[in-house]
């Protein structure tokens, strides 16, 4: 039991509540490469993406590992993103603290999105039991290579008016 629930509906929440951080967070980097603030869908990805990291915590821990300093390195990110956002109204240099905050923590989920994907898809297990083999390597650096890019496009291309 977490917080009341069995693991699998507090798994399946925390699952829900990452997918809908995901594809919020790709409509706000989109956003982001076409000059456009979406407010409201940022709001969604900031409180999605936060609620991703904190429910992280609430499964059972049996040691401090990766997905922990995930967790941490998100909602870093995450604050910074969102005082850049709300509290300096993404003036001056918070523009791009913002922007980078938003690419890394959507980064981050989509990482985690592929660990979990070649742990639970037989088909990509097989390719990489372990997740040391090239065919895991290779998708989490193409995701990488994806989020740079991306991330350049959108610190160019989102020069917000001011507030």
């Amino acid at each position: 039991m977490i917080f009341g629930m069995t693991t699998a509906t507090y798994t399946l929440i925390h699952v829900i509540i990452s997918l809908i951080g995901i594809a919020s967070g790709f409509v706000v980097i989109f956003g982001l490469i076409s000059n456009k603030r979406l407010d409201g869908m940022t709001a969604l990805f900031l409180i999605t993406t936060i609620a991703t990291s904190v429910t992280g915590f609430g499964f059972p821990i049996h040691k401090f590992g990766p997905p922990h300093i995930l967790g941490i390195l998100s909602l870093i990110v995450l604050a910074i993103a969102v005082v850049a956002r709300y509290t300096f109204k993404l003036s001056g240099s918070w523009r791009w603290l913002y922007v980078a905050g938003a690419i890394a923590a959507q980064y981050f989920n989509c990482f985690v999105g592929v660990v979990q994907a070649f742990e639970k898809i037989d088909a990509l297990h097989a390719l990489a039991p372990t997740q040391k083999e090239p065919p895991f390597a290779i998708a989490q650096g193409a995701v990488l290579l994806l989020f740079i890019v991306l991330g350049i496009l959108a610190t160019k291309r989102f020069r917000p008016a001011a507030s």
